[in-house]
């Protein structure tokens, strides 16, 4: 991958980039408008989810197997969850759920599929922060609303991020990446493969005052590879994408991202107690499907996953993945996403980027 221009403070023009999905990629469908602006909760979900109880209570059971679908690659830590809870997920409602990957364009390409999907419970999107949350932000033109064209179903977890750097490479330590890089302004480099890495990357070279070389990837596993190849510095990953690379000494973790240390890894330093103060940042996961589902379909499956989540064998088995699991209403998930869009807006100016 090519570097991009650099970013943080005393740059002129310091602008990371980011992935835009162009007409060339939307394979012939019409553009839609512009919708930087989601519309509220009340007036998007709220037909659907302020239905009595007994009405969202209704029995449903799928006539064909489910497609679960996940804007990144095979390999990512959303893939990696959605693997297992499609496994779950399948045995809860008597079908089989098959994971399908459609990485690319910072996730837009799956969202689309999805919003642009029959609402009849037979697709789900299990996705993250960077389709529901920072796009909006990050893109001039996006051919999708995060609220008005999807139904939530579930939130599943957060998935905590860490700072990783080749395990014998040159930066063995966050103080020393960061004088490297205030002395050599541009020459320190970093990866992202997704919006979590974009927006996240940015703010730590704005508040360190350094000037950091950006290298976007379509997804995270190649973003890894290039860091373990030399090719890049660091990058931002989940835990679940890079734990087992850490535990077999292929990669080093330099910090945590969330403002203190992680119970899921209490051993590893929050980066705001090693050079980069206030700093945090966490990713998370949810299910959704296209808007317009009927009530009782939504009820079932939002029963279904809370029930996965409940079991403590299967938390446990996210947590050897370093994904920190927990479930939510469908009304929960909705009030959550419109205050997310409202916090990484906010996150992607502080940081100085500028949507393309």
């Amino acid at each position: 991958m090519a570097a991009r221009r650099g970013c943080g403070p005393g740059h002129a023009g310091a602008r990371p980039r980011i992935w835009a999905w162009t007409p060339a990629e939307s394979h012939g469908r019409l553009p839609r408008k512009n919708r930087r602006k989601p519309c509220s909760v009340a007036t998007c979900w709220g037909g659907a989810l302020a239905l009595p109880a007994a009405a969202r209570a209704q029995s449903w059971r799928p006539a064909r197997p489910i497609t679960l679908i996940v804007p990144f690659a095979a390999g990512s830590g959303t893939d990696a969850v959605a693997r297992l809870t499609a496994g779950w997920l399948g045995q809860e409602l008597g079908t089989q759920v098959v994971v399908e990957n459609r990485a690319g364009a910072n996730a837009t390409i799956a969202a689309v599929a999805v919003a642009r999907a029959a609402p009849d419970g037979h697709t789900l999107f299990m996705t993250t922060n960077t389709s529901h949350a920072a796009n909006p932000a990050l893109m001039r033109r996006l051919d999708y609303d995060p609220v008005a064209d999807f139904s939530p179903i579930c939130r599943m977890g957060n998935l905590p991020f860490w700072l990783v750097v080749k395990a014998d490479g040159p930066h063995r330590a966050m103080p020393a990446l960061i004088e490297a890089a205030r002395a050599r302004p541009d020459s320190v480099t970093y990866a992202s493969g997704n919006s979590t890495g974009i927006v996240g990357s940015a703010t730590i070279a704005r508040m360190t005052g350094t000037r950091m070389l950006h290298v976007p990837y379509r997804s995270t596993p190649p973003a890894m590879a290039d860091i373990m190849g030399g090719r890049v510095d660091w990058m931002l990953v989940d835990l679940a994408a890079s734990l087992g690379l850490v535990r077999d000494g292929k990669l080093a973790v330099l910090g945590m991202t969330t403002k203190d240390r992680s119970a899921l890894m209490p051993q590893i330093p929050a980066l705001a107690e090693v050079g980069v103060p206030g700093f945090d940042l966490t990713s998370w996961n949810a299910i959704f499907g296209p808007a317009r589902m009927a009530p009782e379909v939504v009820a079932t499956l939002n029963g279904a996953l809370r029930g996965i989540v409940a079991k403590a064998e299967n938390r446990a088995r996210l947590a050897e993945l370093g994904f920190d699991a927990f479930s939510s209403t469908p009304e929960e998930l909705g009030a959550f996403v419109v205050a997310e869009i409202a916090r990484w807006g906010e996150m992607v100016r502080g940081a100085g980027i500028e949507p393309e």
